[in-house]
């Protein structure tokens, strides 16, 4: 079962309505992980047994009358974050042989509630460290639109596993871009909610402190709408978390019509973009224009790019957790891109801390000010291209990790950000823009990115993936 020619609204329907059973549709996402992910790698971790029994479970509630949202429909879980009965490796050498999970994470406790199947976990960077999906103990994820590329990360393994049907929903995290980067890269619709929107409640914190959203991926908006509509809400081990919502965001996006005005900043004022996704992100703009949005250019935004105050908040982040294995036999475990970011944050002093802090409250003044003109502003989703599988990101021929460097200021700032396809690279990637919404105008942000995919009409799928 290819789940890129079905949506999730379909799938659930279909389950409920006795067509299909959660049994045969997780046994088809199953199959299509055994046939296809040999040559992708987007799954770290499979349980059969233990997803089959989830969906007769699943079956026998359906019988009983019980309302399930999302009933019957498998999913992936990145492997950050826990799911019941499957270790959560985080990517790293040093954590292969922990227990597994005995709970779900909230996120994967609320998709559970409303039907989802867990089939597998699915690979990331080790804690996530970098937009390229590969690690030591699980190897390197390959992107299904090219297997010389990677599909970005850190929630790379999703992202894959996604493009190529494997599954039809899997879940992300974003501390820096990590479901804007490889949804941009792989062809999907992905949203960074506004920080709290999914809490990350629980007895511990979230991993990289005030940058960290966990959501559902999905390949389009309208998915990923009805998967939030389950998983939003308040909860009171979250100091950060928001207040539930009243009313459903599927149908909110259904209803919404194409935004009137958009902001369009080609480079926010500081990146510098390749100048092939800069000529496709201008054609995609042109599109909309033609539709009738009103574009209002600002390209002078922020001043500076917000990486180096974002690097006091990821490095501070990576000491706190593993400084203390400086100087021991287990360090040498660790990649050594990740060991210099744990040593750079060993280093960072708490006014350090504090002035990144003051960025947050700059950069979101200057979203506000660049805001008074119209509720959305779109840049390209990244600078550059993802990279090989030998290779990192590049823009304009040249090697950078600024490849991503639109990303990482919204996870300070806390906007909520979405990115949608528009369109391939000469090289035969996906590329994609980013919408940045105000303040917790959330549903704002999706309805802009269903509309702009009926404008954008991208529909085509990822050369390895399933086959019916």
């Amino acid at each position: 079962m290819d789940f890129r020619q079905t949506s999730i609204v379909e799938l659930v329907r279909q389950i409920r309505g006795g067509d299909m059973s959660a049994v045969e549709v997780t046994a088809a996402a199953l199959e299509n992980i055994e046939k296809v992910d040999g040559q992708l790698n987007s799954f770290c971790s499979v349980n059969p047994e233990r997803a089959l029994a989830e969906a007769l479970a699943i079956d026998t509630a359906l019988g009983r009358g019980e309302n399930l949202p999302l009933a019957g429909i498998p999913i992936g879980v990145k492997d950050l974050e826990d799911a019941a009965g499957y270790v959560t490796s985080f990517g790293s050498d040093l954590h292969i042989g922990d227990p597994e999970a005995e709970q779900d994470s909230e996120l994967v406790r609320r998709l559970k509630a409303a039907g989802c199947v867990v089939v597998g976990k699915t690979n990331t960077p080790e804690f996530g460290h970098r937009g390229k999906t590969d690690n030591v103990p699980f190897g390197i994820t390959r992107n299904p639109w090219s297997l010389g590329h990677t599909p970005g990360g850190s929630s790379g393994g999703t992202a894959a596993a996604l493009a190529a049907g494997l599954v039809p929903l899997a879940t992300g995290s974003d501390g820096g871009g990590s479901i804007r980067i490889p949804a941009a890269v792989c062809g999907l619709s992905g949203i960074k909610t506004s920080q709290g929107r999914i809490p990350n409640g629980g007895k511990l914190p979230p991993g990289s402190g005030l940058l960290t959203v966990k959501g559902p991926m999905a390949r389009t908006s309208l998915e990923t709408a009805a998967a939030l509509d389950v998983t939003v809400g308040d909860l009171a081990t979250d100091i950060f978390a928001q207040c539930d919502k009243s009313d459903s965001w599927l149908e909110g996006v259904q209803s919404a019509g194409l935004p009137e005005s958009i902001v369009w900043s080609p480079t926010m004022g500081f990146a510098t973009v390749d100048k092939e996704i800069m000529a496709h992100s201008e054609a995609a703009i042109s599109k909309l224009e033609a539709a009738g949005v009103t574009i209002i250019e600002n390209d002078d935004i922020w001043e500076t790019d917000p990486v180096q105050d974002w690097l006091v908040f990821w490095t501070s982040a990576r000491a706190r957790a593993q400084q203390h294995l400086m100087g021991t036999k287990e360090w040498e475990r660790i990649d050594p891109q990740l060991r210099k970011m744990i040593e750079m944050g060993t280093k960072m002093t708490g006014a350090a801390y504090a002035q990144a802090i003051d960025a947050c409250h700059h950069l979101n003044y200057k979203l506000e000010q660049a805001f008074e003109a119209a509720p959305l502003i779109v840049t390209p989703a990244v600078c550059g291209h993802t990279p090989t599988v030998e290779d990192e990101g590049v823009v304009n021929g040249q090697e950078t990790p600024g490849w991503v460097g639109f990303t990482v200021g919204l996870n300070m700032t806390r906007n909520p950000t979405g990115v949608v396809p528009i369109g391939k690279s000469n090289a035969g990637l996906p590329l994609a823009l980013q919408i940045i919404g105000r303040q917790r105008h959330d549903l704002s942000v999706l309805q802009a990115m269903h509309r702009f995919e009926q404008v954008f009409e991208f529909t085509e799928v990822a050369g390895v993936g399933v086959v019916d």
